[in-house]
């Protein structure tokens, strides 16, 4: 680590001064994404891609674990097609953009651009089936969607984003209702088993469900300003979409019947949430098994003679094994260069100088403690496989205990008001299940439910806003 904490780390705002600009000034800064002069749209940098290169990777993989196929449809819908499902059409027509002309002439029916794909899916499904021996199916795809938000924030809220959406159709409703658990189990190991994110699990409330599922699962994440941001969704639709577009089979019995749909989402949000659970006042802060680059060797006196060779060397060897970047830069200090690698994230820095060539030796520095390691080199390999591990399980326990620290009990909204703007975070309270309590809830103090936790907790007898007979326990927080 560098005692000379330059200009070029200066640039990022202080992360207790201004929480929104810290967040923007590491997005900018360590080269994840950048504005473009579309309002609202942003464009992701090779860095930023490569982090999301790595989830899509570990997804994809557990994903066809459990017999998912990847597949490709239209960007466009048409408007028939959006209209037939009444309350999905209407939770997202403020958010829908339109294409009304195409090569100079006006479209006979408007296209919108896929805000999520349930409509062309099914479309698709009903061409595609005819008896309960195809299914299930197992679709998804990685794409895009644009959502025409009013305020926008790279990876957390822009109108274009990257995503996978998932969309499966099944012979009963118990086997559908399973594999929207399933796939949330898998949004829920990606978060705490790579992005080294704790997650809670559980129930979307009617209120805050996805516009046409029967129900709505999510695993969510408390962000380091104890905001929450929603992480990942799984859906089941039951057969709230199958009949509408006509996705029937022949069942066992020989009669025609609807199919059973899920569907279920992650997106490059979850770059975000990466940012706002690990990052510190240094700039990016990345779990090793997510981060681009593991290692970054930083050769020191790269003038003098063999100190370029030997960095080399290292390179070429940890290569085969880790994600390994030498820095050999002529027109930077070294100085310089241990800030930059700090600022991007890279887990471990290796230093090496003539004096350490001499000795057989290197110096590791953490970036989750900034701690200084000196290491044999003949033993390189394995240290720094044990270091990687040993980051990566510390940044999810520093991440869990910031969620525990920034989680309060109320039992009336006294307490509410108070816990949360005293300690902002998650508030455990006990609810009726009144959507008009939900709704006041949000009114005082800004909260929404995040969900209702599959492992439940019985804190009082009574709700929270009302006083009334309760025996839920939901959790709330502020959102982005």
């Amino acid at each position: 680590m560098s005692d000379n904490k330059n200009d070029f780390v200066k640039e990022i705002t202080n992360i207790e001064d201004d929480f929104a600009q810290w967040y923007t000034d590491i997005v900018r800064k360590a080269e994840l994404a950048d504005y473009t002069p579309v309002k609202g749209f942003i464009a992701i940098r090779p860095y930023g891609f490569a982090i999301w290169e790595n989830i899509q990777k570990y997804a994809d993989e557990k994903f066809k674990e459990h017999g998912v196929e990847n597949l490709s449809m239209p960007l466009l819908i048409p408007e028939s097609l959006l209209n037939k499902e009444k309350d999905h059409v209407e939770g997202f027509a403020p958010e829908v953009a339109w294409v009304t002309i195409g090569g100079g002439n006006k479209l006979e029916e408007k296209l919108c651009i896929r805000p999520t794909s349930e409509t062309i899916f099914d479309t698709m499904y009903s061409k595609w089936l005819s008896s309960w021996r195809d299914l299930p199916y197992k679709y998804n795809q990685w794409c895009s969607v644009v959502r025409w938000e009013k305020e926008t924030r790279p990876f957390l809220r822009s109108r274009e984003f990257l995503w996978q959406e998932g969309h499966t159709i099944h012979e009963t409703a118990e086997e559908a209702k399973n594999f929207t658990q399933e796939m949330l189990n898998v949004y829920q190991d990606i978060f705490e088993n790579l992005l080294a994110i704790p997650a809670l699990k559980g129930q979307k409330t009617e209120t805050e469900k996805f516009a046409g599922a029967e129900a709505t699962y999510t695993v969510e994440a408390l962000m380091l300003d104890g905001r929450a941001l929603q992480g990942g969704t799984s859906h089941y639709f039951g057969q709230n979409f199958t009949k509408p577009f006509d996705v029937k089979f022949q069942n066992r019995e020989g009669k025609q019947e609807y199919a059973y749909q899920t569907s279920w989402g992650i997106s490059t949000r979850m770059i975000g949430a990466v940012i706002m659970v690990h990052g510190d006042n240094r700039g990016l802060k990345l779990p090793p098994k997510v981060a681009p680059i593991q290692v970054a060797i930083v050769p020191v006196a790269a003038n003098k003679p063999g100190v370029i060779e030997k960095a080399t060397q290292i390179y070429e060897d940890l290569n085969k094994k880790f994600r390994v970047k030498l820095d050999t830069r002529e027109q930077y200090t070294p100085g310089f260069k241990f800030n930059y690698w700090e600022m991007k994230g890279v887990p471990v820095r290796l230093e090496i100088g003539p004096r350490d060539i001499e000795n057989g030796q290197c110096v590791l520095v953490r970036r989750d403690t900034l701690e200084k390691i000196t290491v044999k080199l003949d033993n390189l390999e394995e240290e720094i496989q044990s270091l990687l591990e040993k980051i990566q399980n510390n940044m999810f326990k520093m991440a869990e205990e910031l969620r525990n620290r920034k989680t309060s009990v109320a039992l009336n909204m006294d307490e509410f008001i108070e816990k949360i703007n005293s300690n902002q975070g998650y508030i455990k309270t006990m609810w009726c299940g009144d959507p008009e309590c939900e709704e006041k809830i949000h009114e005082l103090t800004g909260a929404k439910s995040r969900c209702i936790p599959f492992e439940q907790e019985k804190i009082s007898d009574t709700c929270v806003c009302c006083g009334k007979k309760a025996d839920k326990m939901v959790v709330w927080g502020r959102q982005y």
